[in-house]
């Protein structure tokens, strides 16, 4: 049993049309559709354990979970404390990562790994605070470790949570590109007061916004809320505000990136210039692809023309 949520305002297409949607109101409903359906996903099984779950977050940004799913369970068979991989050099964590994209994520929790044996014992910490003083770990990181892990009462705001609130409370198709303060004001206080139940509600609008509530053909018969969301009842008004970004990766400094740590992650030994410029014809941007890379610590230059992963 919930403890009661404060009604939150909402601003739809068509004001009045619907029934003003309360975080009680959606709290059971969302969270027996979740006991239901969720994934079974090895982050979220009893023995992942905080490092676990703490893994699987860096790896699930900007990252689909089929993609990260064999990489996730290799990694935690390699490092399965983060004691484990702070005792070795960076460029391993950066050669483990794969083709994920975004390496420099690897880095980041490295170095994540290195300050938790440094300042925690091994053990990943258990307080908000003490996880956003973690270096590459910001407010969404530290918010999810603390709610997943631990089962801490915290608004955990990701894409695809937004994209449900804004829909089922504020009744506009998408959230803005950048989380705003009205956002965090609106999920703090949809938050459940019980701590148990407010992580249930992290991870099953987390979940709701994945496979049902998704970005383009969203699947409003089977989505448990659908009876009081503000933007379905409204008509589903067509999206009016900032344009939403897309990627591309085909010729891009991203993919020259990648080609050349695909050669220096596959090298037991020190690269030469010239096994890296065959990978990119085009020399300029080649040249800066790498030039970035050496910016970024994922490649470390030697003496005569040769190249690594970092070691330090």
């Amino acid at each position: 049993m919930t403890a009661p949520t404060k009604p939150m305002p909402h601003s739809p297409a068509a004001p009045g049309d619907s029934p003003e949607p309360t975080g009680d109101a959606l709290h059971s409903p969302v969270i027996a559709w979740f006991d239901a359906h969720a994934r079974d996903l090895p982050w979220r099984r009893p023995d992942a354990g905080p490092w676990g779950v703490m893994v699987s977050e860096f790896m699930l940004q900007q990252t689909p979970v089929s993609r990260v799913l064999p990489v996730y369970e290799q990694w935690l068979a390699r490092w399965p404390r983060p004691a484990d991989l702070a005792g070795e050099a960076p460029g391993e964590a950066v050669r483990a990562w794969g083709r994920l994209g975004y390496p420099r994520r690897a880095l980041r929790l490295h170095g994540a790994a290195v300050a938790i044996t440094e300042r925690h014992g091994g053990d990943v910490p258990t307080q908000h605070a003490q996880l956003l003083a973690l270096p590459g770990i910001g407010e969404y990181t530290a918010a999810a470790v603390a709610s997943f892990a631990y089962g801490q009462r915290h608004a955990v705001l990701d894409t695809n949570v937004r994209r449900v609130f804004a829909r089922a409370v504020t009744g506009v198709q998408y959230p803005p590109n950048a989380t705003t303060a009205a956002e965090r004001k609106l999920a703090r206080a949809l938050l459940p007061e019980d701590a148990r139940t407010a992580s249930r509600w992290a991870a099953a609008s987390m979940e709701l916004g994945a496979l049902v509530c998704t970005a383009k053909n969203e699947n409003c018969a089977r989505c448990p809320i659908a009876d009081r969301c503000a933007w379905r009842t409204a008509g589903k008004p067509a999206h009016d505000g900032p344009a939403r970004r897309t990627q591309t990766y085909a010729g891009t400094d991203r993919q020259v990136r990648g080609k050349l740590l695909a050669v220096l992650r596959e090298a037991v030994t020190p690269v030469p210039q010239a096994a890296l410029d065959r990978v990119w014809d085009e020399p300029v941007q080649r040249a800066r692809a790498l030039d970035g890379l050496v910016a970024d610590g994922l490649v470390e230059p030697l003496s005569d023309g040769l190249y690594r992963l970092p070691l330090t």
